[in-house]
């Protein structure tokens, strides 16, 4: 069983910058691909990022890469998500989630989601 919980959200302007957390519950945490969703109001939940158990290869969306940056802490069972040049439109919820199965590109745990607001 794998707990997740996200937290960093928060309204910033357009142009500025916010990093989330996700802290994840398990001793296994180093084995898992981990990746950040969102979802914004009347809309799809969408990928924005996915990092491997070692940190050393990580994949975006196109509509966030060279702002996004997504990380991991094993040691403290911990990933982020760093946000940087945010516009309008990534106003959404922020999901983490844990592919603990192996099955690419299938995420079977979820954080209960954190808000990011945007303003233009």
């Amino acid at each position: 069983q794998v707990q997740l919980v996200e937290s960093g959200g928060g309204l910033v302007q357009a142009g500025g910058s916010l990093s989330l957390s996700c802290t994840a519950s398990g001793r296994t945490f180093s084995t898992y691909y981990m990746a950040w969703f969102r979802q914004a109001p009347g809309k799809e939940r969408e990928f924005v990022a996915t990092i491997n158990w070692g940190g050393t290869s990580t994949y975006y969306a196109d509509s966030v890469k060279g702002r996004f940056t997504i990380s991991r802490d094993n040691a403290k069972n911990m990933v982020y998500l760093q946000m940087n040049s945010l516009k309008p439109e990534d106003t959404a919820v922020y999901y983490c989630a844990a592919d603990t199965l192996g099955a690419p590109d299938e995420y079977d745990y979820w954080g209960q989601g954190t808000q990011v607001t945007v303003s233009s």
